[in-house]
């Protein structure tokens, strides 16, 4: 194997515990209640402390598929019909794509629930367009609930849910609440039922951090959460003394994690991008010697690269 493509493997893999370490943080309960202070209407203004609780068990991260028929778990113990998130089986549903987070709120009335979802993205994907999955996502938070949240055609029951998509590296800071929406045509007819069933936000992150002020406060606190150039320390700062968030062990340790593999992911992608450039020279008839004296690099390197690259063609 090449040295160019184990740097590949080892920076994807990177990203892949980055990504997960990235959820963790983001699964905390404190870290949830700052984003329904500023998604949610019911808890707009609130303390993010006062909402903690409102967040029922464990937030479920990476454990959801998302693939219809798989999000539910259907299952008989003692007689007795057990319905819930299909958290069974990881191993054989391994391939399968799965929600980031998805947990459930109790409101304030203490008898109504939402479901939340929420995904992180580092950029906006180019092969498709983000909106249209997270209408997926949406979709199947809602029809995932029969049979679990509502029995037979008990429509009624259907649970409101949202879908909240943070996208990292935007050329500007953005929130956007999509959902539905009633336009009379032919009359004036109110047609029973809920319209708040359905609710996407999302909140677009630019690459530079933004000074806190109440427009941008969600926005400062995820860009540092999630930020691949601040320091541990000063993440810390940004969570711990402007958020007044409660730095524990296993968060400062994710944290430091998440620091330690940023700093990997940029030192592969800088040996990714040099190692193309010497293969580019070489291919183009540059000699190791000139390749060396050209790059600044030891020639021993620059051969390890070079037959690298022609055992990979054999």
């Amino acid at each position: 194997m090449n040295t160019e493509v184990k740097n590949t493997i080892k920076a994807t893999d990177r990203d892949a515990q980055y990504d997960e370490s990235a959820k963790r943080l983001l699964g905390q309960k404190i870290i949830l209640a700052h984003i329904l202070v500023k998604t949610v209407d019911e808890f707009k203004g609130m303390d993010p402390k006062t909402v903690v609780p409102f967040i029922e068990g464990k937030p479920y991260i990476s454990t959801i598929p998302v693939e219809p028929g798989l999000t539910n778990k259907r299952s008989e113990k003692g007689g007795q019909k057990i319905v819930g998130f299909n958290t069974e089986n990881a191993e054989i549903n391994e391939g399968l794509v799965r929600f980031d987070i998805v947990f459930y709120v109790r409101m304030k009335d203490g008898l109504s629930q939402i479901i939340l979802n929420v995904e992180a993205q580092k950029n906006e994907p180019v092969g498709y367009e983000l909106l249209n999955r997270a209408v997926f996502y949406v979709s199947r938070l809602i029809s995932s609930q029969k049979e679990r949240d509502f029995e037979n055609t008990n429509y009624n029951d259907i649970k409101r849910v949202y879908s909240i998509w943070i996208c990292m590296n935007m050329d500007a800071n953005s929130m956007n609440h999509i959902h539905l929406t009633n336009d009379n045509l032919v009359g004036s007819y109110v047609w029973k039922g809920k319209m708040d069933l359905i609710n996407i936000i999302m909140i677009g992150l630019s690459k530079q951090l933004p000074k806190r002020d109440d427009q941008y406060e969600l926005h400062r606190l995820l860009g540092a959460l999630l930020s691949k150039e601040l320091t541990v320390d000063e993440k810390l700062n940004i969570i711990g003394n402007e958020y007044d968030i409660p730095v524990e062990e296993n968060f400062r340790k994710d944290v430091g994690v998440m620091c330690n593999l940023s700093q990997g992911i940029k030192e592969d992608g800088i040996a990714i991008g040099e190692a193309r450039i010497i293969i580019s020279m070489y291919n183009n008839g540059f000699t190791a010697e000139q390749i060396a004296a050209a790059t600044d690099k030891d020639i021993k390197d620059i051969e390890i690269i070079i037959r690298g690259k022609e055992l990979a063609t054999v």
